[in-house]
C-alpha cells in the first residue's frame, strides 16, 4: 500500500473520531468532520487502487 494512502487512512479515521466526539457533544460542526472523513476515504481509495494498478497486482489492472 502506498504511504500517502497511509495517510489519507489514518485522517480517515481521525475524522471519523472527531466527528463522533463533536456530535456527543451537540455541535454541528462534525458535518464537517464527515465531509472531510468521506473525501479522504476517497482519496485513500483512489490511491489504493493506483498503486495496484502501477505495480501490476489486483483484479483492477489491464493488460494489452
Amino acid at each position: 500500500m502506498p504511504r500517502i494512502a497511509l495517510v489519507t487512512l489514518a485522517v480517515c479515521v481521525l475524522a471519523v473520531a472527531a466527528a463522533v466526539v463533536s456530535f456527543v457533544q451537540g455541535s454541528w460542526l462534525g458535518i464537517i468532520w464527515v465531509l472531510l472523513a468521506g473525501l479522504t476515504s476517497n482519496m485513500t481509495f483512489f490511491y489504493v487502487k493506483r498503486g495496484r494498478a502501477r505495480s501490476g497486482t489486483g483484479a483492477g489492472s489491464v493488460t494489452g
